[in-house]
């Protein structure tokens, strides 16, 4: 009996190390439904042009489905996600073949033995914001207009270092450019960005990114410079807050000192009333008088204040359906409304997302 025992810790102590010693592989997947309606009816059922994610109008349609698979063996990491949706088709209309169907694809090797200090290489999501394209994981069902139109994701290479306590985080990039897997054509010069990202405690979040790159062929490229700040503040366990602000310059023209501006203040709250309820609610506001980003060709070029109210309901942890009503209200009229230019656009989107 004795011998028989020894023989089963053996057996059991080898299975242990030889389940250590393998490599870490997991695979996952996303999907998220929506049916979103406007109340301006775009003849065409497609939302306002500065609208990339939930953009279609009267319709139930696929947002963002995706299946990743992912490797870490403490050393060596990589990540593989491919993707379909009218995420994909709106945001990266840009991109070539089959690139548009790539949501992640990178790899990463550990530079040092005693510290956590990473190099990442591929296309990964963009370190600019706190709304990312997994709605799941936002305190809103749609994106705030400055999420929308900064990076979603990015391709290049990254630096990462995080303290082994996890409550500071610095990440150099090398970038093809903003929101670019290829880098435009006839632009030879890469972008880079900054991000440092603190954690007091475990209910606060600070964040600051940035973004310095081109845009335009050599011969008039402009130079684009992007900072992001935003904090999260878990108040306490039912009520938390988010608050953001954007702000971008862009040359006027290559060699010109003076630079255009956009700005882009956000405000979240959100209260669980219990683990399967949830309201939040956004207020945002969008300036880009010169059509840096969005342009509108109004006198006034776009002025918009967004007001969004979202309630969830989480049947179980990894799925919840989601109802948003959001309005936005422009200085001009650069919606329409049956043919006729309005300064407001209405909108209520439901929303079931999965992941697993």
């Amino acid at each position: 009996m004795k011998t028989l025992l020894t023989l089963a810790l053996g057996l059991a102590s080898a299975s242990l190390t030889f389940a250590q010693d393998e490599p870490k592989i997991k695979v996952s997947g996303y999907l998220e439904t929506y049916y979103g309606y406007d109340y301006n009816k775009p003849s065409d059922n497609n939302r306002p042009g500065f609208v990339y994610s939930h953009n279609r109008h009267n319709e139930v349609n696929l947002n963002l489905g995706f299946l990743k698979g992912a490797y870490d063996d403490g050393n060596v990491r990589a990540n593989l996600a491919l993707m379909a949706g009218t995420y994909s088709n709106a945001n990266l209309a840009a991109e070539p073949g089959v690139l548009k169907n790539i949501f992640e694809a990178n790899a990463g090797l550990k530079l040092s033995k005693t510290s956590n200090l990473w190099i990442d290489a591929g296309i990964f999501a963009s370190h600019i914001g706190f709304e990312s394209a997994i709605s799941k994981d936002c305190w809103v069902l749609t994106r705030n207009i400055v999420s929308d139109n900064t990076p979603y994701y990015e391709s290049g290479a990254k630096i990462t270092y995080g303290s082994d306590d996890g409550k500071v985080t610095i990440a150099a990039f090398y970038l093809n450019g903003w929101q670019r897997i290829n880098r435009q054509n006839g632009n030879s010069q890469p972008a880079g960005g900054l991000q440092l990202t603190i954690k007091p405690t475990d209910k606060i979040t600070l964040n600051y990114s940035n973004y310095l790159g081109t845009e335009g062929l050599d011969a008039v490229r402009v130079r684009r410079f992007h900072n992001n700040f935003y904090g999260i503040f878990q108040i306490s366990d039912k009520f938390g807050m988010i608050t953001g602000f954007d702000y971008g310059t862009q040359q006027v023209a290559k060699g010109n000192n003076e630079t255009h501006e956009v700005l882009s203040p956000v405000i979240i709250a959100q209260y669980k009333f219990n683990p399967k309820w949830v309201l939040a609610g956004r207020f945002e506001y969008y300036e880009d008088v010169n059509g840096v980003i969005i342009a509108t060709g109004t006198p006034e070029g776009f002025k918009t204040t967004g007001y969004s109210m979202n309630i969830d309901y989480w049947p179980v942890s990894n799925a919840v359906l989601r109802l948003e009503g959001k309005v936005f209200d422009s200085k001009d009229k650069i919606f329409v409304r049956e043919t006729i230019p309005v300064s407001n656009s209405s909108t209520l989107t439901a929303s079931i997302a999965v992941s697993f």
